[in-house]
């Protein structure tokens, strides 16, 4: 009788569970990646093309879309993964007058290269320069200024392809 009843427990327990995730599982809201892009189709000379995919793939492919919207509003421009060269690091003092003073000689010397000024909490000031795609890419160009900015390092960083490294 105990028996039978611990049995009838989990086959009621293990029926609650099931039935409960499948409930979790369907009320998932599912976002579509044709509601992002609003057009009309008013010429009768276009095709139509049906793509048949999972609900949550195409969920999948509308939150990348919008998390790239959301840092383009962040940093100012729409990025890719990349890299720059680094040329200046440090939270002394004086760093937001060093950062400019090193921005300014390196705009004097490589005159085509575009700089950045960064800020981050609590007290760095950086100077980073370029936009490469590839670390190869940023090997290049760090061969040539680490001879006149011995402090430089390359690090990853989201790139603006627009500038290509032009001012």
């Amino acid at each position: 009788m105990f028996i039978l009843t611990s049995m009838i427990r989990s086959l009621l327990f293990v029926i609650i569970i099931l039935s409960y995730s499948s409930v979790i599982g369907h009320s998932q809201a599912f976002v579509k990646t044709r509601d992002l892009f609003q057009g009309s189709i008013n010429n009768a000379k276009k095709g139509q093309l049906f793509i048949f995919q999972e609900p949550a793939l195409d969920t999948l492919i509308t939150r990348y879309i919008l998390g790239n919207k959301n840092q383009e509003e962040k940093i100012g421009y729409l990025g890719i993964n990349g890299f720059r060269i680094q040329i200046y690091n440090s939270m002394d003092i004086n760093a937001k007058a060093e950062s400019s003073d090193v921005e300014i000689e390196f705009k004097s010397q490589f005159p085509d290269i575009i700089s950045y000024r960064l800020f981050a909490e609590p007290r760095w000031y950086k100077v980073r320069v370029g936009n490469f795609r590839s670390r190869s890419e940023a090997i290049k160009f760090y061969l040539i200024i680490i001879k006149r900015f011995p402090n430089t390092d390359i690090v990853p960083d989201i790139i603006n392809l627009k500038d290509l490294n032009m001012k």
